[in-house]
């Protein structure tokens, strides 16, 4: 008869699973594919990239190296990211918590009535517990046991979400350092960026005193009747405008000041710089190495990679939903409904062992919903991931094309500035000697002074061009 029993029950078990497992959604597995190009627009194939350079040795800038020491040790944004690696760290602990079982201590204590003409009652009325001794009414309970409960992992659901956290805390991680890479690639571009505004300010001033210089000759040729008041009041007003643009680079010189204190996380004070830096010499060569390479040297890239790895452990996760769990519960300790019998062994002793599967079959709508937003999201993290590879492709191969046609435009920017520089001298040279008009000379000073700004500006962008190579080639964090 017993033996009956467990084959029915066992056919029970058997086809609640079998229907479990028709239900069960097929599992797609999302790899990422991306193609990349070989190598990147008009490089040869090379694989020696400035990825592999630490940034000490990149940026040979005293000035600069101090500064991003600085940043990397008191920038807000990057203790921010540290705290969500803490976040995500501990994410992982809490996720291997499940895979062991949960121990307790239970300490208990009641009293309970219950109906003289119930079951209950009358059992109680007629049990003695020693002759002479009827089970006392209200009955109290008192209890100290050890309890256990531990859920088998038989389908790899609490693995595959401890694995799923660890891929998240190893992103962040990775988000630290792209994190890392933008802050020293920023705090670059500001220190050449703010370099470039002190020689500006410089050239102003020195076509401030030239002005100067031009206004005092009119007025004597006023004085002379070579000229009318309406030359000086020209020249005056181009002085006045000369001075107003050097106010408007002294406040933009503050600015980028304030900003580069801003990323070292403190409040404004004096940015010790090498004025001369725009001076330096440029890499002759730029070393991109193979675009394949950047699936691995960029930081963004390693944490959309294991982004969607997380993400498709997550689908594994829901989909596990949809089995039976088992679990398994045990207790042990001792019982009884006074204090003093508590330790009279072993009429005080309980304990327990029981085994618990349960399997969804109907209205299974929740771990539905769980399941397709899971595979969602798993879609989504491919889709982020051919993105992020396809940006950093397009970052090296716009400002390998900057730099190329930066270069052109500073050499013919510097032949512009040596022509104009020569056109003041000949313009006032001319005007002194009454074969030239006013206007001319004004004309010639202005456009000199626009020159010499715009190749400042040109220059600058130059270093810009090569810093957010070395940090879109993911360089910058090591």
């Amino acid at each position: 008869m017993a033996r009956n029993k467990n084959r029915t029950w066992a056919v029970v078990l058997f086809v609640s699973l079998s229907m479990v497992a028709c239900k069960v959604p097929a599992l797609t597995t999302q790899k990422p594919d991306v193609p990349i190009p070989q190598v990147f627009d008009g490089e040869p194939a090379d694989t020696t990239t400035w990825a592999n350079i630490p940034w000490r040795q990149f940026f040979s800038d005293p000035h600069l190296r101090v500064l991003i020491d600085t940043a990397i040790q008191r920038n807000k944004e990057l203790k921010i990211t540290l705290q969500e690696i803490e976040i995500a760290k501990n994410d992982v602990a809490f996720r291997k918590s499940f895979l062991a079982p949960t121990v307790g201590i239970r300490a208990g204590a009641g009293v309970e009535k219950v109906g003289r003409y119930t079951s209950q009652g009358a059992g109680d009325a007629s049990t003695e517990i020693r002759p002479g001794h009827a089970v006392p009414d209200p009955l109290g309970d008192f209890s100290l046991a050890a309890t256990a409960s531990w859920e088998l992992d038989i389908w790899r659901k609490l693995h595959n979400a401890e694995d799923a956290a660890a891929s998240r805390y190893l992103a962040s991680v990775e988000g630290k350092n792209f994190v890392l890479s933008n802050l020293i690639a920023e705090i670059a571009s500001s220190y050449y960026a703010l370099i470039t505004l002190d020689n500006q300010v410089e050239i102003v001033q020195n076509t401030i005193a030239l002005q100067e210089q031009a206004l005092e000759v009119v007025k004597a040729q006023r004085a002379v009747g070579r000229v009318n008041e309406l030359a000086v009041q020209k020249f005056t007003a181009e002085l006045l405008k000369t001075q107003a643009v050097a106010y408007n680079l002294l406040q933009e010189t503050t600015e980028m000041e304030n900003k580069i204190n801003f990323l070292l996380g403190r409040y404004p004070q004096k940015i010790e710089r090498n004025k001369g830096a725009l001076l330096s010499d440029l890499p002759t060569q730029v070393k991109t190495g193979i675009p394949a390479q950047i699936l691995h040297n960029r930081p963004d890239i390693q944490a959309a990679e294991l982004d969607l790895k997380a993400a498709s452990l997550d689908v594994k996760v829901a989909r596990a939903e949809f089995y039976p769990s088992l679990d398994i519960s045990a207790a042990l300790g001792l019982q009884a409904f006074k204090p003093s019998y508590l330790l009279k062994m072993p009429e005080s002793m309980l304990y327990s062992l029981a085994g618990d599967m349960f399997a969804p079959l109907i209205n299974r709508g929740a771990i539905k919903a769980e399941f397709n937003t899971a595979s969602a999201r798993q879609l989504q993290a491919l889709y982020n991931y051919e993105q992020v590879v396809l940006n950093a492709y397009l970052e090296v191969s716009n400002q390998m094309s900057n730099i190329s046609n930066l270069e052109k435009g500073v050499e013919k920017q510097t032949k512009q500035v040596d022509i104009l520089n020569h056109s003041i001298a000949i313009s006032k040279e001319l005007f002194i000697n009454n074969k030239a008009e006013y206007l001319e000379v004004l004309t010639t000073q202005r456009d000199a002074l626009d020159a010499k700004l715009d190749l400042l500006d040109m220059k600058k962008n130059q270093f810009d061009a090569v810093i957010q190579v070395y940090k879109g080639l993911g360089g910058g964090w090591k």
